[in-house]
């Protein structure tokens, strides 16, 4: 298991910690256009495969009462992903505090669990949109408490530090609705701030601490040249251009959105704000809060 800086990502199309991707979907705020290219598949070169034997093993979870554990398939599992929802998962416990900075990777498909060996919930896939890094927000052992891209919002679940590969971002974005401003944050220093655009009152961005999930590019639409969708949703949209409703951040080709709330939930930055924010890790920390 690894313990060091992740190197920022480099400025191409869709930057992450060391591979491209490309996916299709359409996330919530962002006009429907998107909606063309849902299914496009996922262009990763070089990710880890899963294991050989085509995925995890079966994992066992003590059930109550039981005298022994109860044996669960992963492959009846749901995968984690924006456009799942998982009602096993348990809230995020301190949705307003920082982390360390460490997030998690697997390595191989693996099997999150509702406590340190408890009950399997989900699979984490290794790829979702590019690689999947998780925020760590808590460790006991062997396990670790990471904040999950699916629904409700705020879940977590608990990994196995053998199946992870867990480094460090520097890096932490600050979003407070209530000024309607932007802060990247490294090593605790503030590097920049910007004003933004945020949701409307009839579908508002949800607060608490979140991630960024990943970063795609779509030829077809010419209002951001990059999406960096977050690990949260719309709490009014269940779905928005045939997408999931995932809340993201992006730019807009018209300035008037600055300091105004008529998004239908996502962050609109200034373009030098998504240059800057564009070559920071996947799975770096989000606050957003209502200062």
């Amino acid at each position: 298991m690894a313990n060091h800086i992740l190197p920022p990502r480099t400025r191409r199309a869709a930057r992450r910690p060391s591979r491209t991707g490309l996916v299709g979907w359409a996330v919530i705020g962002v006009v429907a256009v998107l909606a063309l290219v849902l299914g496009v598949g996922m262009l990763v070169g070089g990710a880890p495969s899963p294991a050989a034997d085509g995925g995890a093993a079966p994992v066992a979870a003590a059930a109550p009462g039981a005298a022994a554990p109860v044996a669960v398939d992963p492959a009846t599992l749901p995968e984690s992903t924006t456009y799942t929802a998982l009602p096993g998962a348990a809230p995020d416990p301190a949705p307003d505090r920082a982390t360390d900075g460490r997030v998690a990777h697997p390595v191989r498909e693996t099997v999150v669990h509702d406590a340190p060996n408890g009950t399997p919930i989900a699979r984490m896939p290794v790829t979702q949109i590019g690689d999947t890094w998780l925020p760590v927000v808590e460790q006991q052992g062997d396990w670790v408490r990471v904040l999950l891209p699916s629904r409700p919002e705020s879940s977590t679940g608990w990994l196995s530090t053998a199946d992870l590969d867990i480094k460090t971002t520097p890096y932490r974005i600050e979003v407070h609705l209530g000024s309607r401003t932007l802060a990247l944050f490294r090593d605790g220093v503030q590097q920049a701030q910007w004003t933004v655009g945020i949701g409307k009152e009839s579908a508002p961005t949800p607060t608490g601490r979140t991630f960024l999930l990943g970063a795609f590019t779509d030829a077809k639409q010419k209002f951001s040249p990059v999406i960096l969708p977050l690990g949260t949703h719309s709490p009014t949209h269940d779905t928005f251009g045939g997408g999931p409703g995932t809340v993201a951040i992006h730019t807009w080709p018209t300035a008037d959105v600055f300091g105004q709330a008529s998004s239908d939930g996502c962050i609109r930055v200034p373009a030098d704000a998504l240059r800057q924010l564009s070559t920071v890790p996947l799975g770096t920390l989000v606050m957003i809060d209502n200062s």
